[in-house]
């Protein structure tokens, strides 16, 4: 009987690459100008990157974008999102019937705390000069650093499963 084996190494492979960008610009804004800057058509996406964390499940918001010429596709996720938790104080005091509002910072890739979006590129068969999409994205105003992310170091990177 012929012994037949299964190497999981495969499944395991990162096809993708990672771009980090600082800037206080809005998500719309950013996908606007990098528009401009890029030859990609970036638009929100209906479906936003949902992850559950202990406070409660949270969304990012995404632009995307399917370059079916080059086969291509383009991200661009939100790092940095607030949980808002409702609570109401049952001891008895003056503030009694006040209810508590708590935001608190969520992030998609924790390790990443500074960062303020991705730029997720998938299928990389081809050829892609990403130190020219870093220089452009650079160019853009407002934002401060772009850099390409070693994705062999996220640990979180079930989250970039969508």
């Amino acid at each position: 009987m012929a012994v037949q084996k299964l190497d999981l190494g495969e499944f395991d492979e990162i096809d993708y690459y990672l771009i980090a960008i600082h800037t206080l610009l809005d998500d719309y804004r950013l996908a606007y100008f990098i528009n401009q800057k890029l030859p990609i058509n970036l638009s929100k996406s209906t479906n936003d990157v949902q992850i559950n964390i202990k406070e409660g499940e949270i969304n990012f918001s995404r632009f995307f974008y399917n370059d079916e010429e080059s086969a291509f596709s383009w991200n661009l996720i939100q790092n940095k999102n607030e949980v808002i938790q409702y609570s109401n104080d049952n001891t008895q005091n003056l503030f009694s019937n006040l209810t508590m509002e708590v935001a608190t910072k969520a992030y998609l890739l924790p390790e990443f705390k500074k960062v303020d979006y991705f730029l997720k590129i998938e299928n990389n068969e081809e050829d892609l000069d990403l130190l020219n999409v870093q220089l452009l994205l650079n160019t853009i105003d407002n934002v401060s650093t772009v850099y390409v992310v070693d994705t062999n170091q996220i640990k979180s990177k079930n989250n970039l499963i969508f």
